[in-house]
Formats: structure tokens, sequence, C-alpha cells
């Protein structure tokens, strides 16, 4: 994997348009957007671009007006298209040639929801792997053979090209981005910050679950995973988790995918990689240490799972955040070109 390390904030550029929903636009915005007198504050430059240079209406029953026109894509570092219009028309030809123009130049593009639209009418998709929101993934498969479409993921790394399914999935999406690109430390506080959980696993199905109904075994539920979490090291079975939770096996492991959206052993694995992560990020300590403490046992386990999620050693990430200054980023898949 090609890195390109700066020391300077990347330039994330995010696309509006008229009638967007401003949730879709606060996404990337709030993931990138640095907090007064955080010390990450100098990673990242997130500034709002259209097509037009005039106020634009919501979906919300009021107007934004973006700082910056299409221009800012010939610089910026990663683009972001954070959705696009409901009937998934046309994107304009202003809009379809700067992110062709921003992918010439090797910008990390990113279309969230049904950003994936203008994306992939820009040709940015094609033999690539996408996904967009359920609803229109059949849509744009039909309209872009092309184009790979997962319906069933939350979010789809393309190496050049990430793509998100819908709404709430797209924060999914940039904390996994920030992730790549800052580091799981810091992922794992912006998560917290915005009270989402800072690394999901699972596909769209979970959208259109019914809710779970509140009961006493709610509690008992969350202590559960909080015990896990709290010993990841440790060998844990499904029929002890479920003792544990009052709940029988077919029941417990029914809860557990309705409120995670994934089986107990994606979600175990994916919080042993973070545990993973982060000691690698803020330890020395050597890789078969980091193997037993996150229970992957040893240490060619953990590179066996490393590179299937990360496409990358675990000495390769050490190595890729070791030399983290403030103000320093790497910025993988981009190049030079």
């Amino acid at each position: 994997m090609l890195t390109l390390s700066v020391r300077r904030p990347l330039q994330v550029a995010v696309i509006a348009y008229d009638g967007i929903t401003p949730f879709h636009l606060s996404v990337p915005c709030l993931v990138f957007g640095a907090q007064v007198g955080e010390p990450d504050a100098a990673l990242f430059a997130v500034k709002v671009c259209a097509a037009i240079a005039a106020p634009l209406p919501t979906a919300a029953g009021f107007a934004i007006v973006p700082g910056h026109d299409l221009s800012l894509l010939e610089t910026a570092d990663i683009v972001i298209m954070p959705s696009w219009h409901d009937d998934c028309r046309a994107a304009p030809a202003s809009l379809v040639t700067a992110l062709q123009g921003a992918h010439r130049r090797g910008a990390r593009m990113v279309g969230l929801c049904l950003g994936a639209f203008p994306l992939a009418q820009a040709g940015l998709l094609d033999g690539k792997r996408a996904t967009t929101h359920w609803g229109m993934a059949a849509m744009l498969a039909a309209r872009h053979p092309r184009v790979m479409v997962e319906q069933e993921m939350l979010y789809v790394d393309d190496g050049e090209v990430l793509t998100s399914a819908g709404v709430a999935a797209g924060l999914d999406c940039c904390l996994y981005l920030l992730r790549q690109l800052a580091g799981a430390e810091l992922a794992n506080r912006v998560a917290r910050r915005l009270l989402v959980a800072p690394h999901r696993q699972g596909g769209q199905a979970q959208f259109i679950e019914r809710p779970l109904p509140v009961s006493g075994s709610e509690g008992r539920f969350a202590e559960v995973l909080a015990h896990v979490s709290a010993h990841l090291g440790a060998v844990h079975s499904i029929d002890a988790l479920a003792e544990r939770a009052a709940m029988s096996r077919r029941n417990f492991t029914r809860h557990f995918r309705q409120a995670t959206g994934t089986s107990f052993k994606q979600w175990l694995l994916a919080q042993r990689l973070a545990h993973a992560q982060g000691m690698l990020e803020k330890s020395a300590v050597s890789i078969d240490m980091v193997a037993q403490a996150a229970g992957f046992g040893t240490a060619l386990s953990l590179r066996q799972h490393f590179r299937a999620a990360l496409q990358m050693s675990p000495s390769a990430y050490r190595k890729l955040f070791e030399d983290r200054t403030p103000g320093a980023v790497s910025v993988a898949g981009s190049s030079t070109r």
C-alpha cells in the first residue's frame, strides 16, 4: 500500500448540493472537523464546497452558504460526496469533471450513501467494488453495470475510492477512514465524542430490523459485552456468555445480532483487532505480547487476521504510526501522481 506522509493539515473537501439533508453534510464535518483545543486540531482542514455560488436550500427547510466552489477539488487530499438527490438524477457536468480531475490527481475519493451515484457517473467506480443505500443498490447496478455493487456491506474500500451504505453507515465509513489515516486511538476518541461504535461490522440488514424491546435483560447483556471487552485475552464461549446474561444460547445469539448487526465471532474479532491496533500505536511491546493481550494467542494468528482486515502486517502498522508527530498524518492509498 502506497502512503504519502504530509506535515500539514489534510484538506478535506465536502461537496454540498441543493436539497441536501443536513445530517449527511454533517457526518464528515463531525468526524474530520477539529474541535477547539483538541490535540488533533492540526490534522484536518474541512471545507464545504458546491457547484453553484449561491445559498443552497436543504431538506430541513433552511439554506446553507458553502464557502468554496468546486475549484477546491483541485487541491483537496480527500474528496467526500456525502450523499446525492433521492431521485439519483445525473450530476452536472461541472461536478463530474471536478471529481474526475481530483481522482486523476490522486485524491482519496469517498461516496457516502447515494454519493456513490456521482462517483459512478464519473467512471470512478468502473471495475471496482462499491456499495450505496440498500434501497438504491439495484438502481446503481442497473445504471452502471461495470460497478460491482455489494449491497449488504456497510462500507467498501476499493483502494482509491471508498463508498458507504445509507445514512448512519456514513459515520462508520468516515471513522474507518479516520482510523486508516490517523490511527485507532484518535478514531476511538472521536467515536466516543459522537457516542457511536468506533468500529462496526455487518450488513445493511441491521438498519431494517425491528427495534429490540426494552427488558430487564438489557442491563445484563450490556454487562456481558463490557466483560468481554475488558477480557479480550480470555477464551469466550457463547454458552458461557449466554448463561452470564441469563439467556438461552439461541436467544443470546439472536439478541446479539439484532443489537450489533453482526455475529459474536465477528464482533469479538473486531474488538481484538482494535485493541491490537491501539497497543501497536502506543507501546513498544513485542508482537507476541500484543497477540496474547488481544486474544489472538500467537503472533502468526495476529498477522493472518491483520493482513485479512487491514492488508498489512502488525509490524508495518506499527511503523506507519510510531513516528506520528502533531500535524503529521499518513494518507493511505494516495499517490504523488
